[in-house]
């Protein structure tokens, strides 16, 4: 069971992310990506996945070290409710940059692959947009548009 919920965590937030890649001009998919609901059915799963293993969980946040959290990633049920939160965050993070690439007018064909690379390395992917996000906005500062 924990497995099949491993798995169902990133497909649940694939349909947000294939929108996002391949229809980024599609009246609804800003509609999908301008939702913060669009994580809650990760966020189910990694309370399934996370109220088995709680206390293990609690004591790995709430004093974390490198041994804690290795004992808690070791149970099946903590590496999963693990996956399912970076999913959800990683989806979330997504989102953001969808809608700020669309106000900043980033091509989609750049922003295609910064999704894929955020999808699979989200910090490597964020960082890469935050970067072309300053240097977009510095462009549009030294233009004397107004930024929002």
């Amino acid at each position: 069971m924990t497995g099949f919920l491993f798995e169902l965590s990133f497909w649940l937030a694939a349909p947000v992310w294939l929108l996002m890649i391949f229809a980024p001009g599609w009246g609804p998919t800003a509609r999908v990506a301008a939702s913060p609901w669009t994580v809650t059915p990760v966020l189910l799963v990694h309370l399934v996945l996370a109220i088995p293993v709680f206390p293990e969980l609690w004591a790995a946040v709430s004093s974390p070290d490198v041994d804690t959290f290795r004992d808690l990633t070791v149970r099946a049920n903590g590496a999963g409710a693990v996956w399912a939160q970076v999913i959800a965050w990683d989806l979330l993070i997504g989102q953001w940059m969808y809608r700020e690439s669309r106000r900043l007018r980033v091509s989609p064909l750049a922003m295609g692959p910064l999704l894929v690379l955020t999808i699979l390395l989200s910090p490597f992917g964020l960082s890469a947009f935050l970067l072309l996000r300053a240097a977009r906005t510095r462009r549009t500062d030294r233009a004397g548009a107004a930024i929002v």
